[in-house]
This record gives C-alpha cells, structure tokens and sequence, in this order.
C-alpha cells in the first residue's frame, strides 16, 4: 500500500483544474458482489458550507455507482497523476456492473475513515453525503444547458463533508 497523510481540505489547490481536467473517481464499495467500484466524473465543485468543507458530485442515474451511493454515506475521490489517465478513460467507460474495473485498468485499494480509496491516487478525499437532490428540467434558468440532457436523465447531486483528506507520501 502507498503511504498517505493527512492534509488540510483549504490546502487543495485549483479544485477547477483537478475536476475537470484531471478528472476524479468517485469510489464507494459494492456490498453486494463485495468488490469496489470507482467511476469516472469531470463535473463536480468543492468549497465550503454550511460551515463545512464540501465537495459536490453528480452522478447519472442510471450508473452502477448511483445505486451504490443511494446505500452508502460515505464514499472516497480519488485524484491522479497524468499517467493513469487511461485507467480513468476505462473507469469512465466501462461498467461495474459487467466487471471489475479497478482490477481490469491495474489500480489496488485499501481503506481509510472505513471507506475505500484507490493506492495509486495523488489526492484522495474521505466523503460523507449531507445532502442529496435531483437536478430538475423546470428549475434551468439557462435552458441551453438541457442540451447536456437529451435523454432527460437528470443528475442526481450529492453535497458531501471533506472528512478527510489524504496526499501520496
């Protein structure tokens, strides 16, 4: 296992840039065939509030990974290095459902604050869901941005505490 040490969440710098260049993998355990699921996602924010340090994610419904978040308070992101950059491809590609992604693009887990984390991370963050919403048609105030819904599958938006956060040692 890589080491990892705790940081401070108003250390992470350019969260901008870590979304939605970088990309992240939202991992959460999969109780039911005991494996850990990990799933690519570029859009998502980080800040502060209700006097909280905050991430925001958002998650389709019809991925395997929103099913399992629906079971699970907390989860871990991941943030990686250039290099593993087709393995975030795959996990934004394939599906847990049919496999066992991590396994097939060569990344290994442990678990920290009880939550899996993926070894090969630069940054990862410890998650707990606060708040959790549908993105709804009638609320766009900006209707252009339905073009991001042409099958009207609404994300669903998970507002979650930073527990932790952890950097490669």
């Amino acid at each position: 296992m890589n080491k990892f040490y705790a940081v401070s969440a108003d250390s992470i710098e350019n969260a901008v840039k870590l979304i939605g260049t970088d990309w992240m993998l939202i991992t959460v355990k999969d109780k039911e065939n005991g494996r850990v699921n990990a799933m690519t996602a570029s859009w998502g924010a980080m800040g502060v509030l209700w006097n909280k340090n905050i991430c925001i994610c958002f998650v389709r419904p019809q991925r395997h990974t929103h099913a399992l978040l629906e079971c699970e308070d907390e989860f871990s992101i991941a943030f990686f290095d250039c290099e593993y950059r087709d393995a975030l491809k795959l996990c934004g590609r394939e599906s847990g459902r049919d496999c066992d992604k991590l396994k097939k693009c060569g990344l290994s887990t442990c678990e920290l604050d009880g939550v899996p984390i993926i070894n090969e991370a630069k940054l990862v963050l410890s998650c707990k869901k606060l708040y959790v919403d549908e993105i709804k048609e009638t609320l766009f105030i900006d209707k252009s941005l339905l073009s991001n819904y042409v099958n009207k599958d609404y994300h669903t938006v998970y507002i979650c505490e930073i527990k932790n956060c952890y950097q490669k040692g």
